[in-house]
C-alpha cells in the first residue's frame, strides 16, 4: 500500500480508504474480519458519518474491533456530520453535539477529519467557524474539510474558518466523471463541455485540498455497480483485458484508474466484501499508462473532442 502526506497535515495516509457506511447490518465477526483484512492490506484510514446506519455503523465499527488505545494508534479515522431526516444542519450546537455523538459510538477521545456532509443551505459559516475553533481546541477533532462543495461554497467557509479544508469527498468513477468532461470539451458546444460543479477538480488542486472519490464501483446515483455489468459491454472487456495484462483483477483496475490521475484523490472503497478489499488493495501496486486510462474513459462511452 502506498501512502499520501496530505496537504496542510501531518497524517499520512492510505492511498485507499475504507468506508464504513454498510456496516450496519453485518455482524460483529464479519466486520472485524472486514476492518482486519483492510489493516493486513495496509489501509490505515476509515471514513465514517453520523448517518450511517442512524449511528449503528459507527457503533458497531468500535464494537466489533473491541477498540482500544493500541487499535485506535494504528487508524485515522473520519466523519462526517450535517444530514438530518430530512434536512441538513451546520448550526454550531448540531456539530458539537454530533462530534460528541460520533465519539462515544467510535469509543475514542477524538477523530482525525471530521467534515461537513453535503452543504447546508442554510448554512452561517460564523457558527461552522465557532464550532470547529471549540473542537480543535478540546482535541475533539485534528483537521477538517467538507463533501459535496463546490469552489464557491469552499470560499464562503474560508472566509471565515480559520482551519485549512484538506478532504472534500466528490462522486467520481469511470462512469461519473463530471469532474474531468468539461475539462476535456472546453469551448465545444456539447453537454460534456457543461461546468456544473465551479471547476471543483481544478481548484481541489490549486488550493491543495485532497478529492474523496465515493462510490468508485458505482454508475449513476447508486444504481448498481458498473463492473460485470452487461450495460457496460465495451467497459468491461476494456477493463478486463487490461486486468489481464496486469494479472489482477477488474475491481483494481477501477480503482487504478482513479489513482492513475495526478490530483492524487484518496478513493473510498464502500465494500463489505474482505476479497474486494483485498483486490482493491492490488490498485497501489502498479499504475496505468497514460494510454489505458484514456482507452478506459472512452469504453465508458465518453469521446474526445
Amino acid at each position: 500500500m502506498k501512502y499520501i502526506k496530505v496537504p496542510n497535515s501531518d497524517l499520512n495516509a492510505s492511498e485507499i480508504s475504507l468506508g464504513c457506511m454498510r456496516i450496519s447490518g453485518m455482524s460483529n465477526p464479519e466486520i472485524s474480519t472486514l476492518c482486519h483484512t483492510a489493516l493486513d492490506e495496509g489501509i490505515n484510514f476509515f471514513d465514517h458519518a453520523d448517518i450511517y446506519g442512524g449511528g449503528q455503523s459507527e457503533a458497531k465499527f468500535a464494537e466489533a474491533l473491541d477498540m482500544n488505545p493500541r487499535l485506535r494508534e494504528k487508524m485515522l479515522l473520519q466523519t462526517k456530520c450535517g444530514i438530518r431526516q430530512g434536512s441538513f444542519d451546520f448550526s454550531k450546537e448540531h456539530i458539537l453535539e454530533a462530534v460528541d455523538g460520533s465519539l462515544k459510538r467510535l469509543r475514542t477521545d477524538y477523530v482525525d477529519v471530521l467534515l461537513l456532509h453535503r452543504p447546508d443551505a442554510l448554512v452561517e459559516p460564523e457558527e461552522v467557524a465557532e464550532a470547529f475553533d471549540i473542537l480543535e481546541a478540546s482535541g475533539k477533532v485534528k483537521y477538517f474539510g467538507v463533501s459535496n462543495q463546490n469552489p464557491m461554497q469552499i470560499e464562503l467557509l474560508k472566509k471565515f474558518v480559520k482551519q485549512k479544508l484538506i478532504f472534500n469527498q466528490l462522486q467520481f468513477s469511470i462512469t461519473n466523471t463530471g469532474m474531468i468532461d468539461a475539462g476535456i470539451n472546453v469551448n465545444m458546444e456539447i453537454d460534456q463541455s457543461i461546468v456544473r460543479d465551479g471547476s471543483i477538480l481544478d481548484y481541489c488542486r490549486l488550493h491543495d485540498i485532497t478529492i474523496q472519490p465515493w462510490s468508485p464501483f458505482q454508475y449513476g446515483f447508486f444504481e448498481g455497480v458498473f463492473l460485470d455489468n452487461p450495460k457496460f459491454p465495451k467497459l468491461n472487456e476494456t477493463i478486463n483485458r487490461i486486468a489481464a495484462a496486469y494479472g489482477v483483477t477488474n475491481t483494481a483496475i477501477a480503482i487504478a484508474w482513479i489513482l492513475r490521475h495526478p490530483a492524487r484523490m484518496q478513493p473510498i472503497i464502500g465494500t463489505t466484501n474482505p476479497q474486494r478489499v483485498k483486490d482493491s488493495c492490488q490498485a497501489s501496486n502498479f499504475t496505468l499508462t497514460r494510454q489505458e486510462w484514456y482507452e478506459i474513459y472512452l469504453a465508458a462511452g465518453n469521446k474526445l473532442p
